[in-house]
């Protein structure tokens, strides 16, 4: 996908490390605008109901609002048409990957689902998600802000933080939380998630906190994490899913969700809403600071 900046026409060759941060952006950006219709059920219901023909029409009304986007929209509006029709064509594959990979671990799509509502639920959620990686692609990357060196210092010593960086971890993560724990999805999702998905879920929640944080400069996320040795980077992922974890939990225990519940589906109702607290308390936290 091509920068979000003016002048990046003509399209420029970019290392392989820079396409991959921009990926990363683009990635979270699908699952903070999106992550709460891949969890709920009238979506998924849509999927399976819907006509193959509504199916086509809805992933083509998906990528023409994605050419929109993209060449009027944020950052983009200097760039060619040729640019414009390959971003919105990764950025409509990178949706579709994405929500493939979040319905097979949350056990919507599995052995039983027929190849028609795989393809129906699949192409349903990935329209939020493909614009979502739009946006996040375009606005929520590290290139357009600029800020004095005064200012820079300030961020950086407020990086070292520890206990301020944890507080406000904690207030994204439950901030998201909040949207998704109050509803049943929540307990079907964990009643129903064999094992293996519930790694999966740990996991993609681990990397996703990783990559936001330390590799993609989301936000220009520099600003705000200490990325000094591999420690810190290590540290600050498992950290950040630890919040993430005690959010869930403190936030499912407070909307009653754990009543009449087995330990085995409490703990899996925590890792399945520690996805989104993840979210929080990595971009969530990064866009409270901004």
């Amino acid at each position: 996908m091509a920068d979000a900046t003016p002048s990046d026409a003509p399209r420029r060759q970019r290392p392989v490390p820079e396409s991959l941060r921009e990926y990363g952006r683009g990635i979270a950006g699908g699952l903070l605008f999106s992550l709460p219709l891949l969890y709920t059920m009238e979506v998924w219901w849509a999927g399976f109901t819907s006509h193959p023909g509504s199916v086509l029409g809805y992933l083509v009304a998906t990528y023409v609002l994605l050419l929109g986007y993209n060449r009027y929209g944020g950052f983009r509006r200097d760039v060619c048409w040729f640019d414009v029709f390959t971003d919105s064509l990764e950025e409509l594959g990178l949706g579709l990957l994405v929500s493939v990979v979040v319905l097979v671990l949350i056990g919507r799509i599995g052995q039983g689902t027929s190849l028609q509502e795989a393809v129906g639920m699949v192409v349903v959620e990935a329209g939020t998600v493909a614009i979502g990686v739009s946006v996040g692609t375009a606005q929520l990357g590290g290139q357009h802000r600029e800020e004095n060196e005064e200012e820079d210092k300030k961020r950086l010593e407020a990086a070292d933080h520890v206990p301020g960086q944890l507080v406000i971890s904690f207030c994204g993560a439950v901030l998201f939380a909040a949207n998704v724990a109050p509803t049943e999805e929540i307990v079907m999702i964990a009643v129903e998630t064999q094992p293996w998905c519930l790694l999966g879920l740990s996991v993609l929640s681990l990397l996703l906190g990783g990559l936001i944080l330390f590799q993609s400069d989301f936000t220009r996320a520099h600003r705000f994490t200490r990325r000094r040795l591999r420690r810190d980077v290590l540290a600050g992922t498992v950290v950040t899913y630890a919040i993430a974890l005690l959010s869930s939990a403190l936030v499912l225990w407070f909307f009653g969700r754990f009543n009449g519940n087995g330990l085995s589906v409490r703990m899996a109702q925590v890792v399945v809403l520690a996805l989104a607290s993840t979210l929080g308390a990595s971009a969530g936290r990064l866009l409270i600071q901004s």
